[in-house]
């Protein structure tokens, strides 16, 4: 007997950071799944550009800066207006750089934090004020690091902070918002094959990427866990490639 899923067609879930890298790719798999998808980006373009040839009437392109309470606002109540109601947050967008503390000047460091962490904060805010708004129930699902689990190096720091930050949140939010029927599942990718850090300790077009996890393979964990019956949630899910070391 196959196992049980939930069917995802006309739900809605909104993306941060859709518009490449694992955002893109999740956004591909929720829409191969059913799902009508809010696709959020700081890059308007961008976003516009990975959902080229989907229906209209099943994508939302808004660009949306995570760092503003009042861009997170704006997204969740552009996609009630347009789809009636918002399912599922998926906080996705992110930001990372390598090297030492001293390394980066300020600007950097607080745009990682502030992405990272204040990005997640103000779109579970949004969202969950939806969720409690239509009744209660819902997914958050964060998309950290396995650098908030302790694995981080030396070289990242400022980044790992802000990963393990999420983690924190995710923890903390699982135990709060249970009771009013949401669910909140921590993803936690090892090194991904996207444009992540590149020029900043990474580079792109380097063959080691091709050892890496790709953005599916995260994308595909991102849907697995909305997919789960609701009496069943994941709440962390940490990923690694075979070729790195755990």
């Amino acid at each position: 007997m196959p196992a049980e899923t939930r069917d995802l067609t006309g739900t809605v879930v909104l993306v941060t950071g859709a518009g490449a890298g694992i955002g893109a790719a999740t956004t591909t798999l929720l829409l191969e799944a059913g799902a009508n998808v809010v696709v959020a980006d700081l890059d308007r373009d961008r976003a516009d550009a990975s959902v080229a040839g989907w229906p209209a009437d099943r994508v939302l392109t808004h660009r949306v800066d995570v760092r503003s309470a009042d861009d997170a606002r704006d997204v969740v109540a552009a996609a009630v207006e347009r789809f009636g109601r918002l399912d599922s947050v998926v906080c996705n967008a992110g930001i990372g750089a390598f090297g030492g503390i001293l390394d980066h000047p300020d600007e950097r460091l607080t745009a990682i934090v502030e992405t990272n962490l204040l990005g997640t904060v103000w779109a579970v805010r949004a969202a969950v004020a939806h969720f409690d708004q239509r009744g209660g129930g819902g997914d958050v699902v964060v998309v950290a690091s396995v650098a908030g689990l302790g694995t981080a190096g030396g070289n990242e720091s400022v980044y790992a902070s802000t990963k393990f930050g999420q983690v924190g949140l995710a923890v903390s939010l699982d135990r709060e918002l249970r009771p009013r029927g949401v669910r909140v599942s921590t993803i936690a990718p090892a090194a991904v094959n996207t444009g992540f850090a590149d020029g900043l300790g990474r580079t792109a077009g380097d063959p080691l990427k091709d050892t890496y996890l790709s953005p599916l393979d995260v994308g595909s964990a991102v849907v697995t866990v909305l997919r789960q019956p609701r009496r069943m949630r994941t709440a962390l899910w940490s990923m690694w490639s075979m070729a790195e070391d755990a």
